[in-house]
């Protein structure tokens, strides 16, 4: 989980409310995008080390993207004390609570536009606003955007089709069979949520599954310090076992944590081959098979929605360039949060802290050495 050591009370940059030229109304030394627990981590650090920062999230209340999720979600992780696996509920007000202990300057409701380069620094658009800045740590997650597959507009449209971010609760779905459309995590907690009042189909490869039963006590203090010590040293992006680790989690997703096949069979739950395609206006599988179903869960992902940064640190595919967070391709912008960014662990709460750390860390450090202005993402 986060550091919960006290801190001092952050102090404003001088500079941060005088009105600048070229349209820029306010400047501040560092903006961090995302109040979530990157951009709230992020925050903690920086505020260690007396440095001035906003952090801007799009929510009007902070938790929003853990208190948006289903219902009944729960942690696989259990609290550090108590032994309980905490709700999504939980984790929200968690963060909540560490905004305020911590008196992080979070500004809600400030959807950020685009990033780009001033020539000296960085130019954040955000509605009206217009924030230079010296330094900018996107802690949004490079997964936001909802990703379902483009054979979901040739369905019947009297089928009922929601994305896992859109699923809260079983009353949402029509009588009438589900088909979930992958296999993971997501899609196994909600199979067996919807198969206690609904015939349920469960679509996709088999990922593996971790071997115990995560409530025992054993798993509590023995399992999970193995996986945590793995997640966070072990994994990483320095190691053979860790890049090649990086890679499957990118190409076939994580093994079920909670749920296991055995649980699936035993509740009812069809396991079914990959969803391919679609017949007079339902799904067809990948052995052909037809389903017939008044409801779809599309259990598939999230897409890598970067496209309001406006400048040169992206791939062929689209993905960030940086190493451990830091873009070389401009200096000054940080990411905290992503995917396996050096571990593992680096997008979840145990690992997002010690990243977020060493961006501090070299933030700091970079003041004292700046490097060279960047280019804008060219055309």
């Amino acid at each position: 989980m986060l550091r919960r050591r006290p801190v001092p009370r952050f102090l404003l940059d001088e500079r941060r409310m005088e009105e600048a030229v070229d349209g820029i109304t306010e400047r501040i030394e560092t903006v961090i995008i995302g109040g979530g627990q990157a951009g709230l981590a992020a925050g903690y650090h920086l505020a260690e080390r007396g440095r001035p920062f906003m952090i801007l999230d799009a929510s009007t209340r902070i938790g929003t993207s853990w208190r948006d999720r289903w219902d009944s979600l729960v942690l696989f992780t259990p609290a550090r004390y108590s032994g309980s696996f905490p709700t999504k509920d939980d984790v929200a007000d968690y963060l909540e609570q560490y905004a305020v202990r911590f008196e992080l300057p979070v500004r809600r409701g400030v959807h950020v536009d685009q990033v780009s380069g001033d020539g000296s620094g960085f130019l954040v658009r955000a509605g009206d606003l217009r924030i230079g800045a010296e330094n900018v740590i996107v802690a949004t997650g490079a997964n936001r955007e909802p990703r379902v597959p483009v054979l979901a507009e040739q369905l019947d449209p009297a089928i009922v089709q929601l994305h896992s971010s859109e699923y809260r609760r079983p009353s949402q779905l029509r009588e009438g069979g589900v088909l979930i459309v992958g296999a993971g995590n997501s899609g196994a907690d909600i199979a067996m949520e919807v198969v206690r009042d609904h015939p349920t189909w469960l679509s996709g490869p088999d990922t593996g599954h971790v071997p115990v039963r995560i409530e025992t006590a054993f798993a509590r203090h023995v399992v999970f310090r193995i996986v945590r010590f793995l997640g966070l040293h072990v994994l990483t992006v320095r190691t053979p076992m860790g890049r090649k680790a990086r890679q499957k989690l990118a190409s076939h997703g994580g093994p079920l944590v909670r749920v296991k096949p055995k649980d699936l069979s035993a509740a009812g739950v069809a396991r079914v081959p990959r969803t391919v395609g679609v017949r007079e206006g339902a799904p067809v599988l990948d052995d052909g098979n037809v389903i017939d179903v008044t409801n779809v869960i599309w259990c598939t992902g999230f897409r890598q929605d970067l496209s309001w940064i406006d400048l040169s640190v992206f791939g062929e595919e689209g993905e960030p360039v940086h190493e451990r967070g830091v873009a070389p391709g401009a200096p000054g912008l940080y990411f905290v949060g992503l995917p396996f960014q050096y571990a593992a662990a680096s997008d979840v709460l145990p690992g997002v802290g010690r990243d977020a750390a060493y961006i501090a860390k070299v933030l700091v450090e970079r003041r004292s050495y700046p490097e060279p202005a960047f280019a804008a993402r060219s055309a």
